[in-house]
């Protein structure tokens, strides 16, 4: 006999579903790729790129990795492609461009 999902969601009353908007634990986007949402994409221009890090606080995805000082390229299996960073960059060391697929 199939099961529905129906038949599931009756058996679950209101005091078990989990709040709405609320985060039980850190950092579970990392759990999830999240890069295949992308339409634009940042490309990281190094040569023109002072590594002052203002980009990597304001981007949402934690997806401006840093290491030893330095900014790295974008991480894009979390990048969403929202532009944040290419706004945030006083030095036009990111472009913004329609991702090819």
């Amino acid at each position: 006999m199939k099961t529905r999902a129906k038949d599931i969601n009756e058996k679950i009353t209101w005091q078990e579903v989990t709040t709405g908007a609320e985060i039980y634990e850190p950092a579970t986007s990392l759990l999830v790729e999240t890069g295949d949402w992308r339409v634009m994409i940042p490309v990281f221009k190094e040569d023109k790129c002072r590594h002052c890090m203002l980009c990597v606080p304001f981007c949402p995805d934690s997806s401006i990795p840093v290491r030893d000082g330095r900014r790295l390229d974008f991480d894009f299996k979390h990048c969403k492609g929202c532009g944040i960073c290419v706004k945030v960059c006083p030095f036009d060391a990111i472009d913004f461009v329609k991702e090819e697929k």
